[in-house]
């Protein structure tokens, strides 16, 4: 009954906004001309099989535009630019493939990457992608980047039309993971308004952008690769429950969801579920308490290792799972879980007792009150989470339940973005991370600046800072795969929970998608951090089954 009635006041939001809007589609469904008849109005027919309409969350929308400098495709959590050719890709299993590019090598001493490039691709204003426009874009980003790390690029120059060189300021065997995600642009036609009005030679051109509405992309006929078969792709920003009503209305071919709303029975779509690398989970710092510059750092009752310890294997994470998910989502145990660096050895088994005893032999004594106390200090701190994320919220909630019933007070606190990342250097945090790269590790990790501690919260390990940075100066991105292995664990020490245990990973968020019925999605591979451009990475092989 509770079902049903939730699903009747969905569906009347959804004739509200179909009736009463006159705006567009985007702005939480709208009228039929809000999006071009070749695309999802006449799916409502079965008239058209080559259009596609896709629903993202408005945070989605690159602000910037599409330059890759300010965040398109390269952004902290990468996707694939869609409208811009790259010179490498990551395959299904994460590994590297090629693009642009027919062939790679790097230098013995890492410090040179020469690239060579296809002689058959244009930019859809019908000019010549070379060597040239390759170097412009990356000096760009070096020079621009608002978003990425491009320090470790010293130049890149075309050495002719075809061969590309890049000279490193330090080995960076991960080269070819950044390659993978920026967008080549054309040095002819680049000014300050590429952003809104991109040139580019990949799959699709972009047509129409309607701020805060809706993006549709067409396929370029010019294409290099395989024609794709989706010719025309509209992208709908809105929230999940306009995306929701969306999909009541038929307006949608594929919403993006909530786990909140994974329970609705919608005739004509069915629920797919996207494992990811999307990762949450909350940082403990490791050190003391002390104020440096106004900033307090460090934590009196998380310093201690074996209470970091005893949080990891005390929190059931099948349970959280189950009670904030739905069901949705794989236990979590680093911040790269199923990549190809991941060290098993991240992984724990639950144990609340084992925890427990932990928590006793480091002098943490249950007190009457349910509250363990040392020293007449008590087991607590407060766990926050940013304002207006409910998914955040209900997991620093479960995990502040479960730590109760170890005697662990735990405060929740919703904060906004403008004092999160100060307050997190001594109050544990709930944060989203995951990202088809190493450098994952390395911003979390890795001791950063004159503080000579970890960014996102006070951590230092000198073994640890040694894996990653000879995993950077490795011959290549495989062979740093096993020092990325032993910078979480090798046997004596590292991040893991026989080491130091400064993070507590939670789980990885399936990302979830009303889809039409007949619409096949091609096979996704594990979507980084952001219930957003992920889904149309392969969207050009995307097909409608003729029969519905």
């Amino acid at each position: 009954m509770k079902m049903r009635k939730k699903r009747a006041v969905l569906a009347g939001l959804a004739a509200v906004c179909l009736i009463g809007m006159t705006g567009s589609l985007a702005a939480g469904c709208g009228k039929k001309d809000a999006v071009s008849e070749k695309t999802g109005q006449e799916h409502l027919t079965g008239e058209s099989k080559d259009s596609v309409v896709v629903t993202m969350p408005k945070t989605s929308e690159p602000e910037a535009g599409f330059d890759p400098a300010y965040g398109w495709g390269a952004g902290e959590h990468t996707h694939e630019p869609l409208i811009q050719s790259t010179l490498t890709t990551t395959t299904k299993d994460l590994q590297i493939g090629k693009d642009l590019a027919v062939d790679y090598k790097v230098s013995e001493d890492g410090l040179t990457w020469t690239v060579t490039i296809r002689d058959d691709v244009t930019f859809t204003d019908g000019e010549k992608l070379t060597a040239e426009d390759v170097a412009f874009t990356y000096n760009h980003c070096r020079d621009e980047s608002t978003v990425a790390d491009f320090t470790m690029l010293k130049e890149a120059r075309a050495l002719d039309e075809t061969t590309v060189e890049f000279s490193m300021t330090k080995p960076y065997s991960i080269w070819p993971y950044t390659m993978a995600v920026v967008g080549i642009m054309p040095k002819h036609a680049y000014d300050e308004n590429y952003g809104q009005n991109p040139i580019g030679s990949g799959r699709y051109q972009l047509k129409q952008w309607d701020r805060g509405q809706q993006m549709i992309f067409e396929a370029n006929p010019d294409y290099y690769g395989e024609a794709p078969k989706m010719e025309t792709v509209t992208v709908l920003f809105m929230e999940e429950d306009a995306a929701l009503a969306a999909v009541l209305a038929g307006q949608a071919d594929v919403a993006h969801t909530a786990a909140s709303y994974s329970d609705q029975e919608i005739e004509g779509y069915h629920l797919m579920a996207v494992h990811t690398v999307d990762n949450r989970g909350f940082n403990l710092p490791c050190s003391e308490e002390e104020t440096r510059d106004g900033i307090v750092y460090g934590n009196a009752f998380t310093a201690d290792v074996n209470v970091r310890r005893a949080i990891n294997i005390g929190i059931d994470r099948e349970e959280m799972i189950e009670h904030v998910l739905n069901g949705y989502g794989t236990e979590a145990y680093s911040v790269c879980d199923q990549m190809p660096w991941y060290n098993e050895k991240s992984a724990v088994s639950y144990d609340s007792e084992q925890a427990e005893q932990l928590l006793d032999e480091a002098g943490w004594k249950m007190a009457e009150d349910g509250i363990r106390r040392k020293d007449g200090e008590k087991a607590a701190f407060t766990l926050l989470f940013n304002n207006g994320d409910s998914v955040r919220q209900a997991l620093a909630e479960d995990t502040a339940n479960q730590l109760a019933k170890l005697g662990i007070e735990v405060t929740v606190e919703g904060v906004g973005w403008d004092t999160a990342y100060d307050r997190a250097q001594s109050d544990p945090m709930i944060w989203g991370w995951g990202a088809h790269t190493p450098m994952e590790l390395y911003n979390i990790y890795h001791t950063m600046g004159d503080a000579k501690t970890a960014q996102y919260s006070p951590y230092a390990n000198a073994s640890v800072d040694s894996y990653m940075d000879q995993a950077l100066a490795a011959s290549s991105e495989t062979e740093s795969y096993e020092l990325w292995k032993k910078a979480q664990w090798d046997g004596t020490t590292g991040i893991t929970q026989e080491g130091d245990i400064p993070w507590i990973w939670l789980c990885n968020i399936d990302h979830l998608y009303f889809v039409r019925d007949g619409l096949q999605v091609a096979e996704q591979k594990i979507h980084p951090h952001g219930h957003g451009w992920s889904i149309v990475n392969n969207v050009d092989q995307w097909s409608w089954n003729v029969e519905n």
